[in-house]
């Protein structure tokens, strides 16, 4: 992004704050920062929102910011491949735009392209990267901010379309020309020239340009050091350093959250499988199986075909020929969906070749034993991989065999291999009608994780009546059809299923609001429910207000209640509601417990938060964190709970406070003041927080925050209020806001804020 852009987003922060949209123009800055630190709910929401508003302001330029940062985060670090690539196309004509092509980051554009193609299928999509970089490359000097990130782009094509010399060279000349231009390369730039060097079989040079770049500064300097660990390994075990690729190597749980470093991650890690410091587990494999599942959702064709290939060679290494087996299939299908499969079909037809050498581990009894040991074995250490293949001979015959074996199938990441067995075993057989409820809850949710909706409708057509509507309800639940799964948990129930036909229905008519029906479903048969169904009728029904449910339902669990009726209202202590923040994060906010699920807040809120200091909240009483086993910490520690809606907002309205800290004194009798009034008061600020003296320019404490007052208060009550508590402190507070809004001595607050720096 040019210079240009950043003044754009200043200027608009000040116009958004302005017209009072505080929580737009905080986010509007942040939304790089939200995209290169994973805070993909925020930006998710808040983008969007931006974009949005952009538009009505008639701020293209804005818009495109929006929507870039939006798509870089979808693209970057999450790699989303074919799933991006109609937004990547439609930001592009966009910034083609007559009113928008002016802008000077329009380039990004292109760049966000040549990524998701790339995401997508990299060699498949290198002609049209390379055109497509190469023509605005043309127009673009090494001065300009889009040169690296374009020539990096260009180099990864020129990688994929098999020409790793010629990216080496490429890279080279643009360092240089950068260079010569008084600019540096970025990181980016750096590590994949170490990546043209390692493919062109020169590993010990990628090694030293990966070395040299870890002095350039990074376009996502988030993701810089565990990107480079990644690389810096695979490029360490290719030249068979194997403790130093080890030592490099950033852990699972680091790399866990970045797909974009996954294929790369997981190809180092196969090289150094064989040492003694990398375990090659059953762990492992199930967590690349899930990667795998992750790029097919996403649309990464090309990454998921590879970490087939690669978690086919670690089975293969575990002795888990079936695995392999199953890889090999699933490499051969995905390359299907490749516009370029290279020399993908040697590959998938080695990785079979050797599962056909590979030796299966030895059977730890008689196959008729089978099931007994596997019922035996220690399910801490057990090796679930293994008994897949242990159980095999009988999976498929044997019920209880089956039952083991897909259901293991299915935990391993192969739902759809389970379901084939168990449908040849009860579909297949005509026996479905009378199979046991157990059996056709095993092979629907194998069905439903495969996703194989038809072919789970198919089978629930031949199910009786309750088992029937009792299996579409699970699938509508799944896919989020909370109208249809309404529907057809009602059937079920009316035809005899039991608890978890209402367990299914009541969470779809909470999702529907419905919240009087969902809690009246369980209401029915309290005696049956667990503690965790009592709660979540407890929510439902102080949603609805129903008050005698939640009285019901909290003698059920033993929570003693002192009214009899009527909206229940009790101090139960000091709790902390997470609830949602404008720019998509959340806040904690101190509230004080006033039933079994519903709170009142206690502090006052910002302008433009949606919710305020009295406003009552439910909230889901699983607490977030787990109480602390030190007594002292126990003392000290505030639960925190999920807020789940506003159930009756209290009407305060917040009003924003600035200036110099007064003594300890003068501050005692402020909040004691406040407190008189029953006006709720936070200072936001911390002692990090200073202002600057009007004469000395020397920095004084400072303290700002909210004060919140009921419905009845009125702005100028307010004002006259605080206007005669801080008369007497030595340097004045301001309230500006409050100032304008009833238009009472603006000219004073506004010198407040200019000669103290507010």
């Amino acid at each position: 992004m040019d210079v240009d852009i950043w003044a754009w987003v200043g200027e608009t922060q000040q116009q958004l704050s302005e017209a009072g949209n505080v929580g737009l123009a905080m986010a509007l800055g942040d939304l790089p920062a939200q995209a290169y630190e994973g805070r993909y709910p925020q930006l998710d929401v808040m983008a969007p929102a931006i974009a949005q508003q952009a538009e009505a302001l008639e701020l293209p330029w804005l818009e495109f910011y929006a929507r870039y940062w939006h798509l870089i985060g979808r693209i970057g670090d999450r790699a989303q491949g074919a799933v991006a690539i109609d937004d990547a196309q439609q930001i592009l004509a966009f910034a083609q735009r007559e009113d928008v092509r002016e802008c000077p980051a329009v380039p990004a554009a292109v760049e966000a392209l040549a990524i998701v193609w790339a995401n997508t299928d990299g060699p498949g999509y290198a002609g049209e990267r390379l055109e497509t970089l190469g023509a605005y490359l043309e127009s673009t000097t090494p001065e300009k901010p889009a040169f690296s990130g374009l020539v990096t782009q260009y180099v990864a094509a020129l990688i994929d379309a098999g020409k790793p010399g010629e990216a080496v060279t490429y890279a080279e000349s643009a360092v240089e020309r950068l260079r010569t231009a008084g600019r540096e390369a970025s990181w980016e730039l750096g590590a994949e020239s170490a990546r043209a060097l390692l493919a062109a079989g020169r590993a010990e040079d990628a090694l030293n340009a990966l070395q040299a770049a870890a002095e350039f500064q990074a376009d996502d300097p988030v993701a810089k050091e565990h990107r480079d660990g990644v690389r810096r390994a695979l490029i360490l075990a290719t030249l068979g350093r194997i403790a130093e690729a080890v030592d490099a190597l950033p852990d699972l749980d680091v790399v866990g959250e970045h797909p974009r470093v996954w294929v790369e991650w997981a190809q180092a890690v196969n090289k150094l499988a064989g040492s003694a410091q990398i375990t090659n587990t059953w762990q492992l494999g199930r967590v690349v199986r899930q990667w795998m599942d992750y790029f097919g959702m996403m649309g990464g064709y090309r990454s998921r075909v590879e970490l087939a290939l690669v978690a086919g060679e670690l089975a293969i290494g575990r002795q888990g020929v079936w695995q392999a087996r199953l890889l090999a299939d699933l490499a051969e299908s995905g390359s299907a969906e490749l516009r370029d499969a290279g020399d993908l079909s040697e590959r998938i037809a080695a990785l079979r070749a050797t599962a056909d050498t590979t030796a299966e581990p030895e059977a730890p009894g008689p196959v008729e034993e089978r099931v007994g040991l596997f019922d035996a074995a220690d399910g801490f250490n057990a090796d679930p991989e293994r008994w897949v293949g242990w159980l095999s001979p009988l999976s498929g015959q044997d019920i209880e065999a089956t039952r083991r074996h897909t259901t293991t199938l299915g935990f391993l990441g192969y739902p759809a291999t389970g379901a084939d067995i168990y449908w040849k075993l009860l579909v297949d057989s005509d026996d479905i009608a009378t199979a046991d409820s157990d059996d056709i809850a095993y092979l629907t949710t194998l069905l439903i994780e495969a996703r194989q909706d038809e072919r789970l409708e198919q089978m629930a057509a031949l199910l009786p009546h309750a088992a029937q509507h009792l299996t579409l309800a699970r699938l509508h639940s799944a896919r989020e059809r909370w109208q249809e799964t309404v529907d057809a948990a009602e059937h079920a129930i009316h035809a005899g299923a039991g608890i978890e036909a209402r367990r299914l229905l009541s969470g779809a008519a909470q999702q529907l609001d419905a919240n009087s029906r969902a809690a009246e479903v369980l209401l029915e048969v309290l005696d049956e429910l667990t503690d965790e169904d009592v709660w979540r009728m407890i929510v439902m029904a102080t949603s609805a207000e129903d008050w005698e449910t939640v009285r019901k339902g909290a003698a059920k669990i033993g929570m003693p209640i002192k009214s009899a009726e009527g909206p229940i209202e009790e101090e139960m202590g000091l709790i902390r509601l997470i609830l949602p923040a404008p720019d998509g994060g959340q806040r904690q906010v101190l509230s004080i417990r006033t039933g079994p699920a519903t709170a009142r807040l206690a502090l006052p809120q910002p302008r433009g938060m949606e919710y305020n200091a009295g406003d009552l909240v439910v909230f889901d009483p699983q607490l977030l964190e787990p109480v602390p086993d030190d007594p002292q910490e126990q003392q000290n520690f505030v639960p925190p709970f999920a807020a789940v809606r506003i159930l009756r907002p209290g009407g305060y309205t917040s009003y924003f406070f600035d200036g110099a800290a007064p003594s300890e004194e003068d501050w005692a009798e402020f909040t004691e003041v406040m407190a008189e009034r029953g006006w709720p008061m936070w200072v936001y600020s911390d002692e990090n927080y200073t202002v600057t003296h009007p004469t000395s320019s020397e920095p004084l404490p400072g303290v700002f925050g909210w004060v919140a007052v009921p419905p009845d208060v009125s702005p100028s009550e307010v004002d006259a209020l605080l206007d005669d508590a801080t008369e007497r402190w030595v340097h004045p507070l301001a309230w500006l806001d409050l100032a304008r809004e009833i238009d009472v001595e603006v000219e004073r607050h506004e010198r407040i804020v200019k000669e103290y720096g507010l």
